[in-house]
């Protein structure tokens, strides 16, 4: 091969790889020269279009054939903090919803800086991360907060590869974490909730109860969003640190209304401003001017002191308890996969217990279900 990957080591014995160009040129004088040189762009197809290059300046005798000329010297490879500073202006700023860019960015500073930042990219190798691993731990960071910090580590490493800066990512482990734990409410619970809560903010969490909306979603909710005669809300938008933007997938959805929402909606309307629940000027609610509220309803209800996604738990937990598929409650609660909502799969035992018990049908039973099973499909 004339192109190829050449693996070598610098001198502090870390690894590193080049793309390689080593061809062999004839002469008309029958002389015959070979020319090993390091792709100045450090791409398979960029090396090969240098290699073309030099074949076509040696053949044409542009190229002084000078053994003491010098030779092009491999990109150098930039520190982690230096990276990590054109990583945010750029790659975070343009493909990452404002709330994500702040969170990317308090991860950097905090944790992956301090501990890579002096570090060149090609010296971030897995003994290091399984180093940095350890720290954390020791520290009592939980496994779910390591992993997040693991997948900024290995997204800012994969967009330095496509960037040319550095030649081999690392392979990265996730630490084994538990399924994070939910709290909801029982549906007596939720009754009780709803009773005790003031007027003013009963819509605003039967909305959280029976339509599943997250807080920031529920806070932009404007009145075109909601349709009181077909019955139905569109989740269009969602607020973030003031900052209103899509919802967290990234997509809308729509929530059919159910009729004690549907009334308590129609009741709450009002001409202050586009928000269906604002403040007396018509202007946007904060999440700290909802969270006391919620507190005095479930004090006034003698229940546990919970926040608004408690109310959105409760949505997805009560549908799972009547037996509602999850790739509906998926749909309704806007989560990206179906892994996220797997999560609400233990609250409908009825269910699987249902599906064991066909073992138990007699044999003769079994085979007339499956011979109509056939025979509907061959009809289709």
């Amino acid at each position: 091969m004339s192109v190829r990957r050449v693996r070598r080591r610098d001198r502090k014995g870390a690894a590193a790889e080049y793309w390689m160009i080593d061809v062999f040129v004839e002469h008309p004088d029958g002389r015959r020269e070979r020319i090993r040189k390091v792709a100045p762009v450090q791409t398979k197809r960029d090396a090969e279009r240098y290699e073309r290059e030099l074949r076509r300046e040696m053949l044409l005798g542009v190229r002084a054939a000078d053994d003491n000329r010098e030779e092009v010297k491999p990109k150098e490879t930039p520190t982690f903090a230096a990276f990590v500073k054109t990583f945010e202006e750029t790659y975070v700023k343009t493909n990452n919803k404002p709330s994500e860019a702040e969170t990317k960015k308090s991860i950097f500073k905090k944790h992956l800086v301090p501990a890579f930042g002096k570090l060149k990219l090609d010296q971030i190798g897995s003994r290091e991360i399984e180093a940095y691993k350890a720290k954390k731990l020791d520290k009592k960071l939980s496994a779910k907060t390591v992993n997040n910090h693991l997948t900024v580590l290995r997204r800012t490493l994969a967009v330095a590869q496509e960037w040319g800066d550095l030649a081999v990512i690392p392979p990265v482990k996730w630490l084994k974490a538990p399924e994070p734990e939910f709290d909801f409410l029982t549906f007596e619970e939720a009754d009780r909730l709803v009773e005790a809560a003031e007027p003013d903010w009963r819509p605003m969490i039967l909305v959280g109860l029976k339509c599943g909306l997250r807080q920031g979603e529920i806070l932009a909710l404007r009145t075109d969003d909601t349709d009181l005669v077909v019955g139905r809300i569109m989740v269009r938008r969602s607020v973030t640190r003031g900052i209103v933007t899509t919802p967290k997938s990234g997509k809308s959805r729509e929530i059919p209304l159910g009729d004690t929402v549907l009334r308590a909606l129609k009741g709450c309307r009002h001409l202050k401003g586009e928000l269906v629940f604002c403040d007396e000027r018509g202007a946007m609610l904060s999440k700290g001017e909802c969270k006391h509220p919620l507190w005095r309803a479930c004090k006034r209800a003698g229940l546990r002191r919970i926040g608004w996604h408690v109310l959105r738990h409760t949505f997805a937990s009560h549908l799972a308890m009547r037996g509602v598929p999850l790739k509906a409650i998926q749909e309704l609660m806007g989560h990206a996969t179906i892994e996220m909502t797997m999560r609400y799969a233990h609250l409908s035992p009825d269910v699987r217990r249902d599906a064991v018990r066909t073992l138990d049908e007699p044999a003769a039973t079994s085979n007339g279900n499956l011979m109509a099973t056939k025979a509907a499909q061959g009809q289709n």
